[in-house]
């Protein structure tokens, strides 16, 4: 899938779903398109890797039969 990105300087560009991730992440782009319209960056809210978040065990992919 093929979603629109707005740089900082304005210019857009149409970016696979991964690339989408990695942009966000390291903060080179201000806004990207969803369905129902803009997403800014820093106002909007973002799903995040939740589990990239978590520095714990996860305790459901250490379960023994």
């Amino acid at each position: 899938m093929m979603i629109r990105v707005m740089y900082h300087d304005g210019n857009t560009e149409m970016v696979r779903q991964p690339l989408l991730r990695h942009l966000i992440s390291s903060g080179k782009i201000h806004k990207f398109r969803r369905s129902d319209g803009w997403v800014t960056l820093g106002v909007d809210p973002v799903r995040e890797n939740k589990k990239a978040l978590y520095g714990g065990e996860d305790r459901r992919e250490n379960t023994k039969p």
